[in-house]
């Protein structure tokens, strides 16, 4: 029940992204700063205060219009992996819950869920990168100084690029193991 409510949450918060940006007017985008000092009106009577950016969100008032399809691949991107590994982890569940736990189905089970997880680790980053990059550039008239942003979290990718393959070798043997002893007992 929680798999399927996550899968819907996806796919309506894609979709409500999508509808709000493809008139390609205000388009709120998340952005991530790096050494990036603002002022802040948290001082005595509102004085201005500088303060550390870590993230936020700019609504800009139109994007470029790769930046508008990269919105839209991230976005489609994103729905697509949350509901692809739900409906795998549900087959998975399923099959364990009757008590095959390792057999070909499961191994190929495991490894596409891996695959696609890590499909959607990098590919969602990249394209909202995009999304980030193409929105600062449009707003600045091209000349942000600081550089362009880029979140993809290489040790959460290599983690789970370790898990999934771990996963997969686990039910691989599994699957190995449970068919050269049948029969035994």
């Amino acid at each position: 029940m929680l798999g399927a409510g996550l899968a819907v949450w996806a796919v309506v918060h894609s979709v409500i992204t999508i509808v709000q940006a493809l008139p390609n007017r205000d388009v709120p985008v998340a952005l991530p700063f790096l050494d990036t000092v603002a002022q802040a009106p948290l001082g005595p009577d509102g004085a201005p205060v500088p303060v550390e950016l870590g993230s936020g969100v700019l609504v800009a008032p139109e994007l470029p219009i790769a930046s508008l399809w990269a919105l839209v691949i991230a976005e489609v991107l994103f729905a697509t992996v949350v509901v692809a590994v739900v409906v795998l982890l549900l087959l998975l569940t399923a099959d364990i819950l009757r008590g095959r736990i390792f057999s070909k189905r499961n191994t190929g089970i495991v490894t596409t869920v891996g695959i696609v997880a890590l499909v959607g680790l990098a590919g969602v980053p990249f394209f909202r990168n995009m999304v980030a990059n193409g929105a600062l550039a449009w707003i600045s008239d091209y000349t942000y100084e600081r550089g362009l942003v880029q979140t993809i979290d290489l040790p959460v990718l290599f983690g789970a690029a370790f898990i999934a393959a771990l996963a997969g070798t686990v039910f691989s043997v599994g699957d190995r193991l449970q068919r050269d002893t049948e029969g035994l007992v």
